[in-house]
């Protein structure tokens, strides 16, 4: 489990095939690496991948083809974001996110506001009835505040901090990017259907 807040920019610094997937080659950045073990969580643009092997601030995960599916950002060399699992004694400053994409979006404008961002993203139809005005979502592992929704696309208000602690700075027009949304939202459509059952 992870709280969406980024803890650092890494870097896939390059990909080794393996028989099935890849295997990814992740410098950490300025993530905290003390009491990273072998088998630890660490969210990649959203995505829990457990790491499997570690050299200093380098570390190792795979990913699966199943993964790289349904997902995008962890099949070539480039900037990542990074969070590390959540233990049970941290603070929760974004809000609870699991680390499994529900979807890819398509960002259709990053436009500047002052010094802010105005994000808008087309969700994939199937996703789409989660996300909720001013409710939460996470975008390549960042929790976020939604501002609007209009059908399969909503929009994000994106802050200075938020623009330099994370790659989102990086996105355009056409960018592809991860989405989970928010847990309550799932859980309460499945109790939902179930009473129409």
């Amino acid at each position: 489990m992870f709280s969406g807040i980024i803890a650092a920019v890494g870097r896939i610094t390059h990909l080794t095939p393996r028989e099935v997937g890849f295997r990814l080659h992740v410098d950490a950045g300025k993530l905290n690496m003390d009491g990273v073990a072998l088998g630890d969580s660490i969210a990649h643009n959203g995505v829990c991948l457990t790491v499997v092997a570690r050299d200093g601030n380098q570390f190792m995960v795979d990913v699966s083809p199943e993964t790289l599916s349904c997902t995008v950002g962890l099949d070539a060399p480039g900037p990542v974001n990074l969070e590390k699992a959540l233990r049970l004694n941290d603070v929760i400053g974004g809000h609870l996110v699991s680390g499994h994409v529900d979807g890819v979006g398509e960002v259709l404008c990053f436009d500047p506001v002052g010094d802010n961002r105005l994000l808008e993203i087309r969700a994939p139809k199937e996703i789409a009835k989660f996300i909720a005005r001013k409710g939460s979502i996470v975008v390549n592992g960042t929790s976020l505040t939604t501002n609007d929704v209009n059908g399969t696309d909503f929009t994000i208000n994106l802050i200075p901090h938020t623009l330099e602690n994370t790659t989102l700075h990086l996105l355009k027009p056409g960018s592809k990017v991860n989405l989970e949304v928010d847990l309550i939202a799932r859980y309460c459509e499945r109790l939902l259907a179930a009473g129409r059952e």
